[in-house]
């Protein structure tokens, strides 16, 4: 797939050397998670403000970011250090404070300010805020942690306004990071993988197929995309540019599109 004018300014920085360092970060999400996400939240900056440029030409600074699934404040940081007003959405308050930073902030309540950005204690599929209240909306690897995965989409493009963004990016089942801490066993199904990794660990995964894991694939999210008439761009995230055609391949992008980005511009 050719790179759209929207992606342009993004697919320049898509090279094969970065693909090699995000993806040698990967190991360190369980160990080191604070290194880890790190690493994604300064790379998801440059590319929502590579999408933004693109997309408008003008630069990013001052605009209001709402991130769903916004976890633990890493993404919070990266955003706020760009000049962007950032606020984050998160149902979980043990998400919330799971870095090291946040170990001991008080439970959030409904809206909270934690230094870099704000933060709201709320669903993705139901959020509190009103229609066309923000220019870019951002999803990042949460769309498979739900059980309506397009609802949560349809809610993010209410809440942006026409011009603004929504950049969905999310797991790909039958990729290989699809089983997440599972590993490759989700090939065996996902019901499966998560009894044998009860039985090799002794607790559950914290990524439980059917309850906090969902088998979301590529084609359902193109499809969904496509019939809200917004998409103007969709791209493997972690590949270099030159592999971007796996995203038109039905079938083969399922397995090797191991994150999907779809870009959509309300009007």
């Amino acid at each position: 797939m050719q790179p759209s004018d929207i992606s342009a300014h993004f697919a320049r920085r898509a090279t094969l050397s970065r693909s090699v360092r995000l993806l040698a970060q990967f190991r360190f999400e369980q160990s080191e998670p604070a290194r880890f996400y790190s690493a994604l939240a300064g790379d998801t900056v440059e590319m929502v403000t590579d999408l933004w440029t693109s997309a408008t030409g003008d630069s990013a600074a001052g605009r209001t970011v709402l991130d769903v699934g916004g976890g633990p404040g890493y993404f919070a940081s990266a955003f706020e250090g760009a000049g962007m007003n950032y606020i984050g959405v998160e149902p979980d308050p043990r998400e919330a404070h799971a870095g090291a930073a946040r170990a001991a902030t008080p439970s959030l309540g409904p809206a909270d300010e934690r230094g870099a950005g704000r933060f709201v204690r709320a669903s993705g599929l139901a959020l509190p805020f009103a229609e066309s209240s923000v220019d870019v909306c951002l999803s990042s690897n949460v769309a498979e942690h739900v059980p309506h995965p397009w609802q949560l989409g349809n809610e993010m493009l209410r809440v942006t306004r026409p011009g603004g963004l929504v950049v969905l990016s999310y797991t790909v089942w039958l990729g290989p990071f699809g089983g997440h801490e599972m590993g490759l066993t989700h090939y065996l199904g996902g019901a499966r993988a998560a009894e044998r990794y009860t039985r090799k660990h002794g607790h559950r995964p914290k990524n439980d197929y059917g309850s906090s894991l969902f088998a979301v694939s590529a084609a359902d999210g193109l499809q969904w995309a496509r019939s809200t008439g917004a998409l103007v761009c969709a791209f493997p995230r972690y590949h270099p540019r030159w592999a971007w055609w796996m995203t038109a391949a039905p079938g083969l992008r399922e397995f090797l599109v191991s994150n999907l980005v779809l870009v959509l511009r309300p009007s």
